[in-house]
């Protein structure tokens, strides 16, 4: 049978977004047997015990570094919470994506984003953000410049400026608190060949854990990036997240040792 390599030089063209999954079709035959590429490996140090993981199948998911969460003028600060804390992600997240985007590692953003009628929100999630059933919740325009709560396309619901996606980067909107639940997450990951994923953003121990245990119940490979990660709940909430993750649910590192285990795999 001829290699992966030879087949592309026969009439065709692939079917599939990523090279890990894709078909080979031409007119008398489509080929699903594709030989996916070799591992690219990245020995990464990390808790509780390092990890080898493979950069054709590993993705970073960034959760919740919207300016609703992060920015003077959005929903935690106009309801008198301290945004500051969850805008600790953007410096290492500045270092490592573009690190992580030259090694061809998919940037997968998952943003709070509703529909503008909220119907698909029951009560208990309408709830979450206006809990009296007055003020300005999920939908509703912030006094200080209209931006609806958020709401998809919608000031509140973009990333931070500091981390504009690219266009290469793959955006998804969710609408709970863990990333999976009704969203096509899965299905990007999945079609990518994604099996290990880095987790990033915000809230610490709320979006970012809960989306990470979603993953590690799918299947996949989850290594926390814990300085990419922030919240503005006490200290002994993170320190919970962080026991729990290398107690049940997969792996925890930093930035400055995924950057470093890129350098090395580079001068390989």
């Amino acid at each position: 049978m001829r290699d992966t390599d030879e087949r592309r030089t026969q009439p065709g063209a692939p079917l599939g977004v990523s090279e890990q999954t894709r078909w080979w079709a031409t007119p008398a035959v489509v080929d699903m047997a594709m030989a996916p590429p070799a591992p690219r490996r990245l020995s990464l140090a990390a808790e509780p015990q390092s990890v080898v993981v493979d950069l054709n199948r590993t993705a970073i998911v960034v959760i919740d570094m919207q300016n609703d969460f992060c920015t003077a003028g959005g929903w935690v600060d106009h309801i008198g919470g301290d945004y500051r804390p969850d805008r600790a992600p953007i410096a290492p997240l500045q270092r490592l994506l573009p690190a992580l985007r030259a090694a061809n590692v998919p940037v997968i953003w998952v943003n709070w984003g509703n529909r503008p009628d909220l119907a698909n929100m029951p009560p208990n999630q309408i709830h979450l953000y206006k809990q009296t059933g007055t003020g300005v919740g999920l939908g509703d325009p912030l006094p200080g410049n209209g931006a609806r709560v958020l709401q998809k396309d919608s000031w509140a619901a973009a990333v931070v400026d500091e981390l504009a996606p690219l266009p290469g980067d793959i955006r998804v909107d969710k609408h709970r608190i863990s990333g999976f639940w009704d969203t096509p997450l899965d299905s990007i990951l999945r079609n990518l060949g994604v099996r290990s994923i880095l987790f990033a953003g915000v809230n610490t121990d709320q979006c970012v854990l809960h989306s990470l245990t979603d993953a590690n119940f799918l299947g996949y490979g989850c290594i926390l990036i814990e300085d990419c990660c922030a919240t503005s709940s006490p200290d002994c909430c993170t320190q919970a997240t962080v026991w729990n993750v290398k107690k049940c649910f997969g792996f925890v590192s930093d930035s400055g040792r995924v950057l470093a285990a890129l350098a090395e795999q580079a001068g390989d």
